[in-house]
């Protein structure tokens, strides 16, 4: 059974920085991709970041461009995101994401985290 677990959420100033890292268990697939959505009170859920199983192919939401990074580390089956220069607006549950497929589809992901709390104050 997949499991995708995250961890480091918490509250921060804005302007602060936060790290976020999920670690996948139960994937058949020797290759997947990984990414991260986020979902605000009263919100859509929305994209953030992804990434493919070799690391050198990453897409960012314009939200988040120059102020994320994503990463990952295939021997410990985790992923991290970076975040930086933090805004009251990226106060959201962040849900770690994964797909049985080396590069995400347009079917991404197949499955998700429960999510980890980040706040944001001004």
């Amino acid at each position: 059974q997949v499991q995708l677990v995250e961890s480091g959420g918490g509250r921060v100033q804005a302007g602060g920085s936060l790290t976020l890292s999920c670690e996948a268990s139960g994937i058949t697939s020797e290759k997947y991709a990984m990414g991260w959505f986020r979902q605000a009170p009263g919100k859509e859920r929305e994209f953030v970041a992804a990434i493919n199983w070799g690391g050198d192919s990453i897409s960012y939401s314009r939200h988040v461009n120059g102020r994320f990074t994503i990463s990952r580390d295939n021997a410990k089956n985790t992923v991290d995101l970076q975040m930086s220069s933090l805004k009251p607006e990226d106060s959201a549950v962040y849900f770690c994401a994964a797909e049985d497929s080396p590069s995400p589809t347009e079917g991404f992901p197949s499955w998700w985290g429960r999510g980890t709390q980040v706040t944001v104050s001004s």
